[in-house]
């Protein structure tokens, strides 16, 4: 470990959309403390997620490896906390290590918390009110119920750990908020948010996914729709139109939604208060970001898991004042197997060669080295288990991106039970076909046409598919048996 290394403050939130915060130009509400860390270094506009699901994106960002690698591919398939972390390497360098709020990578002594000097998790997904957390100890955490409202729990254990660390050591904190993930309860001091208000509506909810592959129009998350009443806090109608309930669905979910994203911001604002206050903030690597993207009524739906932008784009504001000048910003292709070697970079520590992410330290010092990647893959494996997602890989670069969609669990635990909700009938995908998506994205930025089958993109679908299959191998995954050349 170098000298002067910097602390690092890692703060996570579960199913936070970029374009829920106003420094990312959101039009239905304001992140006031989040944009405080943009304005004062760099918002980053291309970080993306190598599988849009909480686990494997969380066992990702940990480990720096594509889940292909770690195995944990699905929402059943939990992390082994005997891989390399890198909150074990920075311990071992000398770092005091903790993590407090949201894991969701198991439970009991092989898939706690490893590599932390100290710890306390929400079992599961938790709860929003009167919380249960496991806390530290050998048998993997004892578990206590702590009263109060969850973000404010999980930033009042961090400052806690703050307050009474040792001081001599650098410090790596990770606050991993459960917020704004489903069901979406508020607190009593954000719940008059947006009472008389109507939030603007997103140009896609009333999407019919024609011109796409059939997975889009067999996907059960559709706003109002395919909510149950715990979504919705009361009983869903059942003489509306479709298009009704979307709209009356996505008033009474997005205000639910923001209201939660109202508890992070103001307890980010707390943190940053204490930095500042007790001297840290100048040598303090702050990092705000989330598993993964949202649907916040685009395409008519919500929760995540597609490839399509508002599910694959992570939000990444970053901070530190000695080396990131400030408001800069950034439209590099970042992903977030790459956070672990960015900490160790700036810790001095080697970074393994079996992490397969890259430190993006350079982009942070404003420059782009010749090399940079141009193009990231994706894969989701959960077929048909929740909201009737398909299982698919793809490749994105600055300009377009092409989609497999391959209709098979191909054995992935979690995988084997559907879990589609909603009513009426329920498309089959493991009957379906294989099916082509190609997106040209300056073009057509919401992605609503699919150009896989237009003569004039045959080239580029040919180009994208052998880069695809070129980025499979470079990163040791196996393409889908029926994707061939």
């Amino acid at each position: 470990m170098k000298q002067n290394c910097p602390n690092i403050l890692f703060i996570m939130s579960d199913d936070h959309a970029a374009h829920a915060m106003s420094c990312y130009g959101s039009r239905i509400n304001r992140t006031p403390n989040l944009d405080r860390i943009a304005e004062e270094g760099m918002r980053f506009d291309n970080c993306f997620c190598t599988n849009s699901i909480c686990t494997p994106s969380r066992a990702s960002i940990l480990s720096g490896t594509y889940n292909h690698i770690n195995g944990v591919t699905t929402l059943a398939t939990m992390m082994d906390n005997t891989l390399l972390m890198f909150p074990k390497l920075l311990q071992g360098a000398g770092y005091r290590t903790a993590v407090f709020g949201k894991w969701h990578l198991g439970q009991g002594a092989r898939h706690c918390p490893a590599g932390f000097d100290d710890w306390a998790v929400l079992p599961g997904q938790g709860y929003y009110h009167n919380p249960t957390f496991a806390f530290k100890d050998p048998g993997g955490g004892e578990k206590r119920t702590v009263q109060g409202y969850v973000t404010d729990i999980i930033t009042d254990m961090c400052l806690d750990w703050l307050e009474n660390r040792n001081q001599g050591q650098p410090f790596c904190l990770l606050c991993h908020h459960k917020a704004p993930h489903r069901p979406w309860y508020s607190d009593d001091k954000h719940a008059h948010l947006f009472l008389n208000e109507v939030v603007p509506e997103p140009e896609t909810l009333f999407d019919n996914y024609q011109n796409r592959a059939k997975a889009a129009e067999a996907a059960t998350m559709r706003v109002g729709v395919h909510m149950n009443e715990m979504d919705l806090k009361c009983e869903v109608p059942d003489k509306m139109s479709e298009e009704d309930l979307r709209r009356w669905g996505y008033q009474r979910y997005i205000k639910d939604y923001l209201r939660v994203v109202q508890s992070v911001d103001d307890n980010v604002g707390r943190l940053l208060d204490y930095l500042e206050e007790n001297g840290l903030a100048e040598n303090t690597l702050v990092v705000y970001t989330s598993d993964q993207g949202f649907f916040l009524g685009d395409h008519g739906w919500y929760d995540k898991r597609f490839m399509y932008e508002e599910s694959l784009r992570m939000p990444l504001v970053m901070r530190y004042p000695r080396e990131v000048k400030p408001g800069m910003v950034n439209d590099d292709i970042v992903l977030n197997v790459d956070f672990p070697a960015l900490f160790l970079d700036f810790a001095g520590v080697p970074i393994p060669d079996t992490f397969q992410g890259r430190s993006f330290r350079p982009l942070l010092q404003g420059s782009t080295p010749p090399d940079w990647r141009e193009a990231m893959y994706y894969r989701y494996w959960m077929n048909r288990a929740h909201h009737n997602v398909a299982a698919h890989y793809g490749i994105r670069t600055n300009s377009h991106k092409l989609i497999y969609y391959y209709y098979d669990g191909c054995g992935q635990k979690g995988t084997e039970d559907a879990c589609c909700g909603g009513s009426g009938d329920v498309m089959e995908l493991d009957k379906l076909e294989p099916e082509w998506e190609l997106f040209d994205l300056e073009k057509d930025p919401r992605e609503l046409k699919n150009v896989v089958g237009d003569p004039a993109y045959a080239g580029v679908f040919h180009e994208l598919r052998d880069e695809l299959h070129r980025l499979q191998a470079e990163l040791g995954d196996t393409r889908y048996s029926k994707d061939t050349d």
